[in-house]
């Protein structure tokens, strides 16, 4: 497996009730001890969950080089991870479901995110740097009945360490890398009364130069560094009783400058492949903050009722040029504000045969979006102007749901759940127009585009002019599995999921509103058999898992000359693959880790720009994954020891667009420069371990592996280039941490 959460639940006991979980959940990583998840809303071992799940533990995290959610990808079968703008707004792949090739900010990702079970629903917020983390748990295939809200192609639950209740502990960490690159790590916390009161807090701090050397005078490198994290938790449990509350607040911001990109090639003469010749490098501004209140109380042994109540918001203003040259050709800025509440409140039943988690979810969010999009010298040299856009989202979500497990047999276990989900979308004060003005200057608005069907100069200005849109959608989505445990330990489980993405509005419309639309809800039937177990004396923990989806109506972008954006529905595709994760322990000083996916995820009907593309690969989906990796004790004596742990990760060729290489007949499309061939990239770390300090060095993609991260059609929009973002090169340094 991934990593080992340590715990001192038996394997063979009864699960943890809810309010039993946070011990478990904060107990560390041992390398014999069982993985405790809460992916079934209760604390259990992962051996016993019929789930394909990957769970990896903080240690683990810092081990791999895991330092931002973008890097999960090295560590997961079958998931990809990518973005137009770095480490910024994520796009989540699991089994080749992902977002495609939309770049939007107010879509919803169909890997669902939750912090601490909340669920975010700003694409935004998933870019999060990862610090005094418990674990992650990655949850493959549809998650339709616990999880629920837009979760088609799986969940990524990030479960962050909360106060244990006893002693007073933490840790501080200091760091150093190429690109002058400075970090920082502390986590304290506090027993005031013990087992009743307790308090940890806990902050991140990043800042480096550029990774990718910017040629042009006097220009900002790209992919530079500049974060700031903290968090604070307060948990209490009067008189060590029944009732256990959390209360947690938090805040980021982030102040890098943007993903480099490689775009006109008249400018790429020359230059090595991580360097650019951009005159307008901007900054990426995020903010995200928020506040929450997880509150358990147990009725009894069997009965647990918690509220999960969060209100969170955030911000991003990303100043992207987006040509690749020392012209303003291309030069976006995305502005947009977001805000969030959610609730959940569920009960858990534990007696007998009989496991049951019901209960009901409320989610409310906003999206209030400005973008500028500067393309006036992509006319002439000498024009300059774009367009503005504004427009205000809000959605809704109500559900029930109810999922219980239920003993046949002691072998023999029947799990059902469904989960109804009302969801409601509205559209407001759409407004765009065309303009004259320089980039950052004065706008002269020239003519309205929305509202307006027709194309860009057409329609007059009107400064009160707004167009407004509303959408809803019902969706039933459930799950049937039946698992059996033989008497070595091993499950083995089939499954059927049902998983639904809410339908959505083209957030890309703005030179005309005839795209503005909302469009169908994703659906996907999955069907999964799967097999967990730990052998020869437990030095061998290995899952294994094979599956096949139904997959209707996913949501991709179809860009066409204007330019113009449209989104619009994929009526079918096909999904099926199988994946495998095993740890081996061959001796006291070699801990060996495995993990590889196959997929094939392929169009089975689509047409966009009366181009025939069944038959496509879904966009990031790669045939073949795997990672391999090894933890080696060099030496070790008592609290003192060396740990060398090397790791290679390979993704076989993906594509970054439905097109695949094919060119829409009559476009200037070059959809063959959209891929990414076939690599393996290697990471290493070391780490000295002498009584409270460790002294730790690292190097992540090791042999300097030149990759594309995303790729994006500009050419079919009337651009003389592709959009293609360059993967990060090669970063190494040291740290120390010391615990106390």
């Amino acid at each position: 497996m991934s990593a080992f959460a340590q715990s001192t639940t038996d394997a063979n006991s009864a699960p943890a009730t809810p309010d039993q979980a946070a011990p478990a959940a904060t107990s560390g990583i041992a390398g014999e001890g069982e993985i405790i998840v809460t992916a079934q809303r209760r604390a259990e071992s992962i051996l016993r969950v019929p789930i394909a799940i990957s769970a990896i533990g903080g240690d683990t995290l810092s081990s791999k080089g895991i330092t931002n959610s973008a890097s999960l990808a090295t560590a997961v079968p079958n998931l990809q991870v990518s973005s137009p703008y770095g480490s910024t707004q994520p796009n989540f792949s699991l089994r080749g479901i992902s977002v495609a090739n939309e770049y939007n900010s107010n879509q919803a990702s169909p890997i669902g995110v939750y912090v601490d079970d909340i669920y975010l629903a700003s694409r935004t917020a998933h870019g999060m740097g990862l610090f005094d983390m418990e674990r992650v748990e990655v949850l493959r295939g549809p998650q339709g009945t616990l999880f629920g809200r837009n979760t088609t192609g799986g969940a990524i639950n990030f479960i962050t360490k909360t106060p244990t209740l006893s002693g007073n502990q933490g840790y501080g960490e200091v760091g150093y890398g190429n690109f002058n690159t400075f970090t920082a790590q502390a986590a304290v916390e506090a027993t005031m009364v013990q087992d009743e009161l307790g308090v940890r807090i806990a902050g991140n701090y990043a800042k480096g130069d550029g990774q990718i050397q910017n040629v042009y005078p006097g220009g900002r490198d790209a992919n530079s560094q500049d974060t700031l994290q903290g968090r604070l938790t307060l948990r209490m449990r009067p008189g060590n009783g029944p009732l256990d509350i959390k209360l947690k607040v938090y805040g980021g911001r982030d102040r890098g400058s943007q993903a480099a990109m490689q775009g006109l090639q008249p400018y790429r003469r020359g230059l090595d492949f991580f360097q650019v010749n951009e005159n307008r490098i901007g900054l990426n501004k995020t903010e995200a903050y928020g506040a929450s209140a997880t509150i358990a109380y147990s009725f009894s042994p069997a009965l647990t009722f918690t509220s999960i109540t969060s209100r969170d918001g955030g911000k991003q203003n990303l100043q992207q040029a987006a040509d690749g040259s020392p012209l303003d050709v291309l030069d976006i800025n995305w502005q947009s504000k977001f805000q969030q509440f959610s609730e959940e409140a569920r009960l858990n039943y534990d007696a007998g045969k009989l496991k049951l988690v019901g209960g009901g979810f409320y989610g409310w969010d906003e999206t209030i979006t400005d973008n500028t999009f500067n393309i006036g010298q992509a006319i002439a040299p000498t024009i300059n102007g774009g367009f503005f856009q504004h427009y205000r989202q809000v959605r809704r979500s109500y559900a029930i749901f109810a999922q219980g497990d239920y003993a046949l047999t002691p072998k023999l276990t029947l799990t059902l759940g469904a989960r109804y989900t009302w969801d409601r979308s509205q559209y407001r004060d759409g407004y765009a127009y065309l303009f004259a003005g320089d980039i950052g200057g004065t706008q002269t608005p020239l003519a309205t585009t929305v509202p307006c069907q027709t194309v860009p100069g057409t329609c007059a200005y009107n400064a009160a002019a707004r167009y407004q849109l509303d959408g809803r959608n019902n969706a039933l989505t459930g799950r049937v599995s039946l698992g059996y445990t033989f008497d070595n330990g091993t499950l083995v489980y089939a499954s059927y999921n049902r998983g639904y993405r809410s339908g959505a509005f083209n957030g890309g419309g703005y030179t005309s509103s005839a795209g503005i639309n909302y469009i169908e809800p994703e659906r996907v039937n999955a069907y999964e058999v799967g097999l967990k177990g730990r052998y020869f004396g437990n030095a061998l923990t290995l899952s294994m898992a094979g599956f096949y989806y139904d997959y209707r109506n996913q949501q991709v972008q179809d860009t066409r000359p204007g330019p113009v954006s449209y989104l619009v529905n994929a009526p079918k595709a096909e999904v099926y693959g199988a994946e495998g994760e095993a740890r081996l322990r061959v001796g006291p000083g070699l801990v060996l880790n495995l993990a590889a996916g196959y997929l094939h995820a392929t169009y089975k009907e689509l047409t966009l720009q009366s181009t025939n593309l069944a038959g496509n690969d879904l966009p990031f989906a790669p045939r073949f994954t795997a990672q391999a990796g090894a933890d080696v004790t060099v030496f070790r004596n008592g609290s003192t020891g060396l740990t060398v742990s090397p790791n290679v990760a390979y993704f076989s060729r993906q594509y970054f667009s439905p097109f695949n290489a094919v060119n829409a007949v009559g476009t200037a499309q070059r959809n063959s420069e959209l891929q990414q061939e076939g690599y393996a990239k290697v990471n290493l770390t070391a780490a000295l371990t002498i009584d409270r300090f460790t002294i730790k060095a690292f190097a992540n993609n090791l042999l300097n592996a030149r990759t594309y991260a995303y790729g994006l059609d500009l050419r079919g929009a009337g651009f003389p280039y592709n959009f293609l973002v360059p993967a990060m090169p090669r970063t190494y340094g040291a740290s120390i941490r010391v615990g106390f």
